[in-house]
């Protein structure tokens, strides 16, 4: 009776012990090196832009070096602080984003919550539609509500166009669909029972969603009014469209619109312009990126 040979010496190639910890080691290195070059990358701008606005005119245009400040002032940022209409510019941005914001979550949190628990025919293709709305881009958009609203307004006698309310009605259009995606992702990330166990107790399903699934799903409905938020404050094409007098403007045209004239840029006040335009979503991403990442993943992962 034949034998046979068992090798218990494993593999005649050896491992290499501790291998694993230097492809870390390198894996985090590359990682390090190509965050700090994106890092510069996408720093750069922002960074000339204070440089620029702390600088006068006459250094401005002067052939100097421009990343360099020979004679720093703060001239730029008091002239907008003091400008009125830089403030109305401000006000009406504020406005606008705080109410597209608040009709955008009475419009997404109840129709997330009904895509994505109150199962009914055509749900799921009609949850896909909302999504694929918002895949429209907005330079598409602008000609036939600019239309609509005229009928509007030639039938019901009030005035749309060139009014600064006219935004609360045509942002929704960009901010509702991307917002009812990602709640209807945190939505389904939400276990079941506790729905169940709610009905079954006798809640109705407005209960339901109000005093479970708001409370539960807070780090969604915080990614999606930051983004709702982000998108009517930097929104450029549709204030550009539909308002024209220095009055009714928001911040983004009214700096591009009054602070270049014909050939003529005001470079100093349009960086700070620029740079104090940029303020509130930074200051609210920096304090509620957390939030937002994690609504982001949930809705990537359940929608």
């Amino acid at each position: 009776m034949s034998t046979l040979a068992i090798d218990k010496a494993g593999p005649s190639r050896k491992v290499k012990l501790g291998s694993m910890s230097r492809d870390r080691a390198w894996a985090l290195r590359w990682s390090y090196f190509f965050l700090v070059l994106f890092a510069i990358f996408f720093l750069t701008p922002p960074v000339y832009m204070l440089i620029t606005s702390l600088k006068g005119s006459a250094e401005i245009s002067a052939a100097t070096n421009p990343w360099w400040v020979f004679h720093p002032t703060l001239s730029n940022y008091v002239e907008l602080l003091t400008s009125n209409q830089f403030l109305r510019f401000f006000w009406n941005s504020s406005i606008i984003s705080i109410v597209v914001v608040i009709v955008t979550m009475l419009i997404s949190i109840p129709a997330a919550f009904a895509l994505a628990r109150m199962k009914f025919w055509g749900s799921a293709t009609l949850a896909t539609g909302v999504f694929l709305t918002y895949l429209i881009p907005d330079s598409l958009l602008f000609i036939p509500l600019f239309k609509m609203l005229a009928v509007i307004q030639d039938l019901i006698g009030i005035t749309l166009l060139n009014r600064w309310y006219v935004l609360v009605l045509v942002y929704p259009t960009l901010t509702v669909p991307f917002c009812t995606w990602i709640m209807i992702g945190y939505f389904a990330s939400i276990p079941k029972e506790l729905d169940e166990a709610a009905i079954i107790d006798g809640a109705s399903w407005l209960q339901t969603l109000l005093r479970i699934f708001i409370p539960v799903a807070l780090p969604g409905l915080i990614a999606a009014t930051i983004f709702a938020f982000t998108v009517s404050w930097a929104q450029f094409l549709y204030p550009l469209v539909f308002t024209t007098s220095v009055d009714q403007l928001v911040l983004p045209v009214g700096i591009i619109t009054t602070l270049i004239k014909g050939d003529v840029f005001n470079w100093g006040q349009i960086m700070t312009g620029a740079l104090l335009g940029a303020a509130p979503p930074l200051i609210i991403y920096a304090f509620l990126m957390d939030y937002y990442i994690a609504g982001l993943t949930a809705g990537a992962t359940k929608g």
